[in-house]
């Protein structure tokens, strides 16, 4: 591992992380106009696991940790935001409100893997419920929220972070039971995991009038799609899970502040999407919360 600073070609990389992700959200409210939540998920991940699942092995870890990892990313994470930009919530917010992941880690931390919870991530967390509480007044008067988002928007969204977080805590027991795997074909193989039950999903609970609609889906739609599937989990997951084997996570995780700068900016800009004050407030307080955990610990040190 390298500590020293990131090479040019690795702050290009990590640039273009934040930019994949960042407009990640707009292309799912793209995708969602012809496909329902459930079908999207189906979709997005064919897309992730075709064709490199027909030449990549599967790693060589304990099966469990695909499933529960597929599980929670594919389905939980992916299914409940498809879900909450469907039923209300903007691409702008969403890029925010998902970031919340780091906070419901440290709690999920704290309680299954006894991990202590650093000052500066203390201070976050503090700051990071402070923001919440703004996004929750939001809905307290009628009149002052935006129409395009809804309290139960609001809810599946932090639902979704809490699924991410899960996702992560996998992904830290992976990486204490196997130390020498791939984190590519562990990608692509638990992205195979959540194509059954998205399918399975959509059969039950879409209406059947619009069970077939996706065969009628228009060009825009497949490139979401495939934008999801190819350039999001795996151009960008493999580009980032190669800059956490090369740097440190202190140096590679700050650049992750830039993904809702970008979600919102996309969301403002092509969707046209209006940001209330109380979200404002909310939004400033997350980021700070989310630079508090990130910068703390170097500001501390030096």
């Amino acid at each position: 591992m390298n500590s020293g600073r990131l090479s040019g070609r690795d702050l290009a990389a990590a640039l273009a992380v934040v930019v994949l992700w960042g407009v990640n959200f707009v292309v799912m409210k793209f995708a969602l106009r012809d496909f329902t939540p459930f079908q999207l998920g189906a979709a997005r991940y064919v897309f992730a696991v075709l064709p490199l699942v027909l030449f990549i092995r599967p790693p060589r870890i304990p099966w469990k940790w695909v499933l529960l990892y597929g599980a929670f990313q594919g389905v939980g994470q992916f299914g409940i935001l498809f879900i909450a930009l469907k039923v209300g919530m903007t691409a702008a917010l969403a890029s925010v409100l998902l970031q919340t992941q780091v906070f419901f880690t440290a709690l999920f931390g704290f309680v299954l893997l006894h991990e202590r919870a650093s000052r500066p991530l203390q201070a976050g967390m503090v700051l990071a419920a402070l923001g919440l509480s703004c996004f929750a007044l939001n809905y307290v008067n009628p009149g002052a929220a935006s129409s395009a988002t809804t309290l139960p928007g609001f809810v599946l969204t932090l639902c979704a972070a809490a699924m991410w977080a899960m996702s992560n805590i996998v992904a830290r027991r992976v990486q204490q039971v196997a130390v020498d795997y791939s984190p590519t074909a562990f990608v692509v193989w638990s992205s195979s995991v959540a194509v059954l039950p998205f399918a399975a999903l959509s059969w039950v609970f879409d209406p059947q009038a619009t069970r077939w609609q996706w065969l009628e889906a228009r060009g825009s739609s497949w490139l979401a799609v495939a934008y999801l599937g190819w350039v999001a989990t795996l151009v960008g997951y493999s580009l980032w899970t190669g800059l956490l084997k090369r740097h440190p996570a202190n140096r590679v995780a700050p650049f992750s502040l830039g993904v809702p700068i970008v979600g919102l900016t996309t969301g403002m800009l092509v969707l046209g999407e209006a940001i209330t004050p109380w979200q404002w407030a909310g939004i400033a307080l997350v980021v700070a919360a989310l630079a508090c955990v990130m910068l703390g610990g170097l500001v501390r040190r030096r």
